[in-house]
């Protein structure tokens, strides 16, 4: 059996961004725009920038606790738990636990940066 390399790898480097979390992209690419997969992880005591996105996201918690808002709707999450996230909706997470929160972001169609938007007043915490 042959096996073919359909994507290059994207490795796992992982960076910070403005949303106060570390993401490593697993698969986003031109060739696949139906979809990207990234994991996320938010050190203990801290809450993500309150944030949209123009596409639907699901999240899948790998390790820790945390507390999810949607639309202002506050509800826990732990390892296990899946969330559904409708294009447009406000979010975001808080590690309520005292170790790193990891979850995937599954996005449909793929994330791209200009599909995200920040809904904080202010300078970010």
């Amino acid at each position: 059996m042959t096996h073919r390399l359909l994507l290059p790898g994207q490795g796992l480097s992982e960076f910070f961004t403005r949303e106060r979390c570390f993401i490593s992209e697993l698969l986003n690419h031109s060739s696949r725009p139906e979809i990207s997969l990234a994991r996320a992880r938010v050190e203990p005591g801290v809450v993500t920038e309150l944030h949209a996105l123009d596409v639907e996201e699901t999240y899948v918690i790998e390790v820790g606790r945390g507390m999810m808002e949607l639309d202002g709707e506050r509800f826990p999450v732990v390892a296990g738990d899946s969330v559904l996230i409708p294009a447009g909706t406000p979010q975001r997470i808080e590690n309520v636990g005292t170790v790193d929160l990891v979850f995937l972001c599954l996005c449909r169609p793929r994330f791209q940066p200009e599909g995200y938007a920040g809904l904080e007043d202010g300078p970010l915490r």
